[in-house]
């Protein structure tokens, strides 16, 4: 249709040109008139041709991608992958005497990573009692190599015996706070350099300047924290917080024995509360017991003494 359109445009060009040479009665211009609507023409002709290749094209285009022989590729499109702060808990059982241990070989595991990959940020170690020893340590690991670390202190404690109690993977969401901390970062940046500009020019009263110089020192402190809080978002999607948590005590299991073996094992603790609860009524009833004694021999005394006389 675009095609046979144009042609009637060329054909209705090349009647007008001739149409006027014949009104100037000057065949030499004719003709010059006529060469040039054939040229129009084919020109027309050309670019009709060429508007209906491009039509094909897209027409096979949409035909590939209907029957889906062919998708148009979505590489050239952005896409904004989330930011994520993940954070990892990992908890083991054993031993009270092999969670010190333990916990130094795996200190000593991220140390080995080097500070790039990884950084103890605490570690500690509570509990006298065989049963109620706890340790623990955090580090922060590049997030890339977060997962693969994890499995090196998974070897590293089942080759000590250790039983893994929990293992858990968190995460948050930063990109929102980002962009916003980034979008207001550049808003008061452009403010701050508006601002600037007030005070090079020298344009205005002594309080304007005054106050422009206000404004600019609460501008420059709001940046300062913006960047801040940007460093620290950053910071946490860059580097995974990673807790390990060491813990003595009983599995629970379903044995039938373990009932009796628990009761067993509390009978010290129950000897343990009656004699210190004898103790505690000794001390309370021989003090008494001693003043009812001595009050009642010296009450026998003095009735003895008015029988003899």
């Amino acid at each position: 249709m675009r095609q046979s359109t144009r042609k009637f445009v060329a054909l209705g060009a090349a009647a007008s040109m001739l149409a006027l040479s014949a009104c100037g009665q000057n065949e030499e211009y004719a003709e010059e008139a006529a060469y040039e609507a054939a040229e129009y023409a084919e020109g027309a002709s050309a670019d009709s041709y060429e508007a209906s290749g491009d039509a094909a094209a897209d027409a096979m285009a949409v035909e590939a991608s209907s029957d889906g022989s062919a998708i148009p590729s979505l590489a050239d499109i952005p896409v904004s992958l989330p930011k994520l702060a993940y954070v990892y808990d990992y908890r083991w059982r054993l031993p009270a005497d092999e969670i010190g241990p333990l916990q130094r070989r795996h200190a000593s595991l991220c140390e080995q990573q080097g500070p790039s990959t990884c950084q103890i940020l605490g570690m500690n170690k509570s509990g006298e009692d065989a049963d109620e020893v706890y340790g623990e340590l955090q580090m922060a690991v590049a997030s890339k190599q977060a997962r693969a670390f994890g499995a090196l202190l998974e070897d590293e404690s089942q080759d000590a015996g250790a039983e893994q109690v929990s293992a858990e993977i968190a995460s948050e969401e930063l990109s929102k706070a980002i962009v916003d901390t980034e979008a207001r970062l550049t808003a008061r940046t452009e403010l701050r350099d508006r601002l600037m500009d007030v005070l090079k020019t020298r344009k205005g009263t002594v309080k304007e300047l005054v106050e422009a110089e206000r404004s600019v020192a609460r501008v420059n402190e709001e940046i300062d924290q913006a960047r801040s809080w940007l460093k620290e978002m950053e910071g946490r999607v860059a580097y995974s917080r990673m807790t390990v948590r060491y813990e003595t005590g009983t599995p629970v299991t379903n044995d039938f024995l373990a009932p009796v073996a628990g009761a067993v094992g509390s009978l010290g603790t129950i000897f343990g509360y009656l004699v210190a609860i004898l103790i505690v009524l000794g001390a309370i009833a021989l003090p008494i017991g001693g003043v009812v004694w001595g009050g009642r021999a010296l009450n026998k005394r003095l009735r003895s003494e008015p029988a003899q006389a």
